[in-house]
């Protein structure tokens, strides 16, 4: 096996792998409740989704071709930084202009804390 063979292979299995969490995170975004855990389902799996699937492309490119794309890295770090802030202001944000749980919801720690700071 040469070298192409094997990188194709690796960065074949991240591709995959980012595709399949991208596509868990759409049944989640479709079959969970409520937006708290919707918002947990996009921000999480497809967060690591996208970053599979920019290591896979990134592996590739530098194994076979040598080329080290800073296009890559920039969006892996950028999507690495901002998804999950994003997620959590959305939620947050939704939280703060009360937008109900979802019935099988169960324990709300964040409303005992928000009382005594008012």
């Amino acid at each position: 096996m040469n070298v192409n063979a094997i990188s194709e292979i690796v960065s074949g299995f991240f591709i995959i792998v980012g595709t399949i969490f991208s596509l868990l995170s759409a049944f989640g975004l479709i079959r969970l409740p409520d937006i708290y855990t919707r918002s947990h389902a996009a921000t999480k799996s497809v967060t690591l989704g996208v970053l599979c699937t920019l290591f896979g492309t990134f592996l590739y490119f530098w194994m076979t071709d040598g080329f080290i794309s800073i296009r890559l890295l920039l969006g892996i770090f950028f999507v690495f930084l901002t998804a999950p802030v994003a997620g959590h202001l959305i939620c947050r944000a939704a939280y703060r202009t009360n937008v109900p749980l979802t019935k099988e919801s169960v324990q709300d720690d964040l409303k005992e804390v928000l009382k005594k700071g008012n």
